[in-house]
């Protein structure tokens, strides 16, 4: 079950995309949501951080990513006023 979760995460496929050799995709689904859920990824997580930090092998520098997301300018649903006349729309009140 954990390979086919990996798997699709790897490859970034839809999840009835995963092959049937992992086992029933709604099986491999419902495993990772249950362990979203309780907390699972997150132990396994802490558990990999903690031997792999006690054997030297994570470097804990800081990486800050600038990038920046914007929107279209027609990507919004708020009025513009350019100082033009206004058009009344049935949506806009």
């Amino acid at each position: 079950m954990v390979e086919g979760i990996i798997y699709r995460y790897r490859c970034g496929i839809a999840w009835r995309d995963v092959p049937t050799g992992f086992g029933p995709w709604q099986t491999i689904w419902k495993r990772h949501r249950r362990y979203s859920g309780d907390g699972t990824w997150d132990k396994i997580l802490a558990e990999l951080l903690t031997a792999a930090d006690s054997r030297g092998e994570v470097d804990w520098s800081v990486s800050v990513d600038s990038t920046v997301n914007r929107a279209h300018q027609h990507g919004t649903n708020l009025p513009r006023l350019t100082g033009g006349p206004v058009e009344l729309h049935e949506s806009v009140c």
